[in-house]
């Protein structure tokens, strides 16, 4: 087992690794920005590097500054948490280079699954699933664009195939449309990814958004977690996620779930990795996977006992996996509410000082946060403050216990979304439970109407 690993992150993710490590006997390496010095996480770290100004372009996106800061504090392997470079196959790459043990999966998967086209087609050989589309990457042509769109069949959306995090896509109802939307995407991904080559699939009216958790060591054993439903999102980021998806058949469950499995034995996949689909008409769809930790993996562990840091942690390491298919077996209901700085209902992010807070607790409640009374939140990075996990013996027990918690938490002198989380909490739609990814767009749409 490693001695020492650098956490190449911030926020709760930061706080999150580093408990689990502590959990394990072994030390920690926090690196931050100088806007993040006195962060939580930062104080209570074995070690801390300071690896440059607040930009995230000169501190937690910059390479040279986290190889060097493992160097000088010998640190064994470097965890990427999600973000920033969680997903960066050259920075995979350049970790394992420089002689440090990188916790997620080798370099070649993260490039492989980090290409959706290239993806996709994996995904077709390993019998998963996939959303109709292109065989492969879009021409330059126009024409040929046309005709490809057409055998698919209108609306469709054009995607990046480099991108992720809700960028580098539009939606395509019209061919007078189809040429403008294809400029405008490629550009964007380009400018956003370095990589302006696009892929158009099927566009979904009213799906939802369900994904799947693994767990590979480097032995090709693979086992999956379960699934969770993320369909409430906004601008393509998730809000809410649960575990398991409502009205999801068991039979259903281990049929994709088998072939989630499966697949990453054949790619070689190594560490934990979430495979995403859209569900609509009781049919599945691989989209993309993901080759990191969620920010949503709580809630699985809530239903399966089952530690995802540690386990990402003892696999890097070249450990056996300890748990077997026949050994997951999930238990009662798990909600997560993503606490976001913003304004509820335009989503303005909202930095500044927090001059009181107050984290709830009580039976089936945990908080994944690392702010804290006079913590100032700093305008540079994601608005992610924290993470609240509800987790109950049935769903109605889990919005139960979470409605009461939100009803606790204390966040002032900056803005939250835990107003709109509570909107979301007693609303008929998303208590029916299966709302679709169109759902919560179409609330703030109406609600923004309403005044």
């Amino acid at each position: 087992m490693f001695e020492k690993i650098l956490i190449a992150n911030r926020g709760e993710i930061a706080l999150r690794i580093q408990r689990a490590c502590r959990e394990m006997g072994i030390k920690t390496v926090a690196v931050h920005s100088e806007a993040d010095a006195e962060a939580k996480y930062v104080k209570l770290a074995d070690e801390s590097v300071c690896i440059g100004p607040a930009p995230s372009t000169l501190s937690y996106l910059n390479i040279p500054a986290i190889i060097s800061a493992a160097e000088v504090t010998d640190s064994a392997a470097i965890h990427p948490g999600y973000g920033f470079l969680a997903e960066n196959a050259d920075f995979a790459e350049r970790v394992e280079k420089s002689g440090f043990v990188f916790i997620g999966p080798r370099p070649e998967t993260i490039r492989l699954m980090g290409d959706k086209v290239n993806a996709k087609n994996a995904m077709r050989e390993a019998k998963v699933p996939c959303v109709p589309g292109s065989d492969g990457a879009l021409p330059e042509s126009p024409e040929e664009i046309k005709e490809i769109v057409r055998a698919i069949g209108y609306p469709v959306i054009i995607k990046a195939s480099g991108g992720g995090g809700g960028r580098g896509m539009r939606v395509v109802h019209t061919e007078a449309a189809l040429s403008n939307a294809v400029i405008m995407t490629r550009n964007e991904a380009q400018a956003a990814f370095g990589n302006p080559m696009l892929y158009a699939e099927k566009f979904m009216e009213n799906p939802r958004h369900i994904e799947f958790q693994v767990l590979v060591d480097e032995h090709k054993n693979a086992i999956y977690l379960g699934e969770r439903d993320c369909s409430v999102q906004r601008r393509n980021q998730k809000i809410i996620e649960e575990a398991p998806a409502p009205d999801l058949h068991p039979r259903t469950r281990d049929k994709i779930g088998s072939r989630c499995a499966d697949a990453c034995r054949r790619i070689g996949y190594r560490g934990v990795g979430t495979f995403e689909f859209l569900y609509e008409n009781k049919e599945y769809y691989f989209i993309e996977m993901n080759t990191r930790l969620q920010v949503e993996h709580p809630i699985t562990e809530a239903v399966t006992g089952i530690d995802l840091v540690q386990q990402q942690i003892r696999v890097a390491a070249g450990e056996k996996l300890s748990i077997r298919q026949k050994d997951v077996v999930p238990k009662g209901h798990a909600i997560e509410c993503r606490i976001n700085a913003e304004d509820p209902y335009n989503l303005i992010p909202s930095a500044g000082r927090i001059t009181r807070y107050h984290a709830p607790g009580g039976p089936g409640i945990r908080v994944d946060s690392h702010v804290y009374h006079n913590y100032t939140v700093p305008p540079h990075y994601d608005s992610l403050i924290g993470k609240v996990i509800a987790f109950g013996d049935n769903r109605d027990k889990a919005i139960a216990r979470m409605r009461i918690a939100l009803s606790e938490m204390v966040v002032e002198g900056i803005n939250t979304n835990i107003p709109l989380h509570l909107d979301l909490l007693h609303d008929g739609a998303f208590l029916r439970g299966g709302a679709t990814i169109h759902y919560l767009e179409q609330l703030l749409a109406q609600h923004k109407k309403q005044g």
